[in-house]
């Protein structure tokens, strides 16, 4: 969408629209060091990583993830790990 002033904006919660496809190369996989900590939930542009009630451990939706991989980054126990998609 285009605002007033010319410059293209997303809509939104237009990720929550846009699917991730066949183009991701790698993804995040978080593994049982995960603390529950929610620092990958702050900080995925695509809000695509939720902590699990139950199991107090965060899980993503690879539907949205898009493979940034900003959450393997921030997180202080090195719980995630990154993975080739196949």
């Amino acid at each position: 969408m285009v605002n007033k002033a010319g410059v293209l904006e997303a809509e939104k919660d237009s990720t929550k629209k846009n699917k991730t496809g066949s183009w991701r190369s790698v993804r995040p996989v978080f593994t049982e060091k995960c603390i529950g900590c929610a620092m990958c939930v702050k900080y995925c542009p695509e809000n695509a990583i939720k902590v699990d009630e139950k199991t107090k451990k965060a899980k993503v939706n690879y539907d949205y993830c898009k493979g940034c991989l900003v959450c393997m980054s921030v997180c202080p126990v090195h719980a995630i790990e990154q993975k080739d998609e196949e």
